[in-house]
């Protein structure tokens, strides 16, 4: 158990270097990056797509995906206009900075404002990760149940923003918003939390105020630090 322990606590150290590196390659390039993470299924790719079909003309948008297999997710991203390349982890069940890193390598950095890592479908192992993003995003589906952020709080206490996918869905499932809304603020008071449907539409203007909105304060706050 302590040689596990110490394995973990060495990759973690790792790939805390590199993700440092990832951070300032993208402060350079004055780009805002979003770490995605949910449950397989709750709707990361289809959000991205909303995402491109309404800022697509005013912000260049890139995003790397990262699946245990197939590139169908990046496939659908390059339909809508997006750059995107697809990490095929093969089992994995998490991005580390190292793979990132590889996969941006060839990529025009300056070219992009804001750059969307869809982490493996999964609300556990990708939480421990920092990927040099600017904040996480953490999904949760009105079909996955009201009892989520309890059962996995690390994401919930971690995550700045909180999507809520789905809400069409809401007459036909059994889904507590109140409950769900008072557990994650019970995690993280400071978190950033949104209703949406990609299906309708509800909710979609909301979500890229906000990118706007944190790009936009990045940006300022980088020309602060250079005065």
């Amino acid at each position: 158990m302590r040689k596990q322990i110490e394995v973990r606590q060495r990759l973690l150290a790792e790939n805390e270097r590199a993700a440092a590196e990832l951070r300032d390659l993208f402060a350079r390039n004055r780009m805002l990056v979003t770490n995605l993470i949910s449950s397989p299924g709750s709707g990361k790719t289809t959000l991205l797509e909303a995402t491109a079909a309404a800022l697509g003309h005013d912000l260049r948008l890139g995003a790397v995906s990262g699946d245990i297999a197939t590139e169908r997710d990046a496939d659908r991203l390059r339909r809508m206009g997006i750059p995107a390349s697809q990490i095929i982890t093969g089992g994995a069940c998490h991005l580390d900075a190292r793979l990132v890193t590889e996969h941006l390598a060839n990529w025009d950095l300056a070219a992009l404002d804001v750059l969307f890592i869809e982490n493996v479908g999964n609300l556990v192992c990708p939480t421990s990760y920092d990927l040099g993003e600017d904040f996480k995003v953490a999904l949760l589906s009105v079909t996955e149940g009201d009892d989520k952020p309890f059962k996995y709080p690390g994401i919930f206490a971690r995550a700045a923003v909180t999507v809520i996918t789905k809400i069409d869905l809401l007459p036909h499932v059994r889904f507590d918003m109140d409950a769900v809304r008072n557990q994650v603020r019970t995690l993280n008071p400071d978190t950033h939390i949104l209703q949406l449907s990609c299906t309708t539409g509800e909710g979609v203007d909301s979500w890229c105020r906000l990118l706007l909105n944190l790009l936009d304060a990045k940006r300022d706050s980088m020309k602060e630090d250079r005065r």
